[in-house]
């Protein structure tokens, strides 16, 4: 994941907020030849900020 407009440094810090982020970032942006972690998925995805058809199809794999 790249990111260069955020301070990971700090939202490390604070775990719970870093996964949502870093799920954010990866499905909206793309996942640069890396998984997403399905155990974070089901338990943050009721948190993600995300486009609602790509929500319905991750609720449906999920």
């Amino acid at each position: 994941m790249y990111n260069w407009n955020t301070d990971t440094t700090r939202l490390k810090k604070n775990t719970p907020k870093y996964d949502v982020f870093v799920l954010e970032q990866k499905i909206n942006f793309g996942l640069n030849n890396t998984k997403l972690s399905l155990k974070k998925l089901k338990k943050y995805l009721h948190k993600l900020d995300i486009d609602p058809a790509k929500r319905d199809y991750l609720q449906n794999i999920v």
